[in-house]
């Protein structure tokens, strides 16, 4: 093609056809402006439809993990409303000291001596180079958001480990309950909500304390009492942190859902 036109062009200085020549050479660099164009335009293209391939590859990323931390978030939520039930029968126990029974006594102390921790995966998209592919500006709002909204709900499950650890352990230690406690754990029939692989739960016989042990002195003790009614603030106020937590997931997931492209 550029011999042709090379060509075309001595033909027209040799005739002496200046105008024509002229008109010419601007219709060459007019074409040769437009090739340039289109290929810019070409290259534009691949370049947007490689961005595109990595988004998609970035946002189906993103879907696994979001519906693993939904998953996870709700089994903590689920937790700690096992708590609340597990709180409201002490309470009724301790109001009610002729109603005490033992098996659910100790079931209702081991569930609010549980320690639901939400530890969502932090991938290595949010702050990296790989968060200018995605182009849903609000879901790019609310990914850069996610760490300090996790970290809310963390705060408010180390404030009830520490509550836990240098408060409600000691009591029922103090109350001589502990070994009741796991005994009950370990019976035939009941597992451990966190025990994520029942089938290696090995069956362990513990068995009540020999000792003389009068639950309702236990229910009377008025440091129980205040603890059961902590266990509750903290349980309230943990959920529904991690249920503001968990409409920010499903939001997310949403958005990803309508940004994948369906095959």
């Amino acid at each position: 093609m550029i011999k042709l036109f090379r060509k075309i062009r001595y033909e027209l200085l040799e005739k002496n056809k200046t105008g024509k020549y002229l008109k010419y050479a601007i219709g060459e660099i007019v074409l040769v402006v437009i090739g340039i164009l289109i290929a810019l335009q070409i290259n534009n293209w691949n370049e947007r439809r490689k961005d595109f391939a990595q988004e998609q590859l970035i946002l189906m990323q993103l879907q696994r993990e979001y519906i693993s931390n939904l998953n996870q978030l709700d089994e903590k939520i689920l937790m700690r409303n096992e708590g609340l039930v597990a709180c409201n029968i002490l309470l009724n126990q301790i109001d009610n000291p002729q109603l005490v029974n033992a098996d659910e006594f100790y079931k209702s102390i081991w569930q609010i001596v549980r320690d639901p921790t939400f530890d969502p995966i932090m991938n290595d998209i949010i702050g990296s180079e790989k968060m200018r592919l995605i182009q849903n500006q609000e879901l790019v709002g609310l990914l850069s958001n996610w760490s300090s909204e996790v970290y809310q709900v963390q705060e408010l499950e180390l404030e009830y480990q520490k509550f836990r650890s240098e408060i409600l352990v000691p009591c029922i230690i103090r109350l001589g309950v502990v070994r009741n406690v796991n005994d009950v754990l370990w019976k035939d029939g009941y597992t451990p909500t966190e025990a994520l692989d029942k089938k290696y739960n090995y069956k362990f016989n513990i068995n009540p304390t020999k000792k003389k042990l009068d639950l309702n002195k236990v229910v009377a003790d008025v440091e129980l009492e205040g603890i059961v009614s902590m266990v509750i603030t903290f349980n309230q106020m943990t959920n529904i942190q991690s249920q503001s937590l968990r409409e920010r997931i499903k939001k997310i997931l949403s958005i990803i859902e309508n940004q994948i492209e369906k095959k």
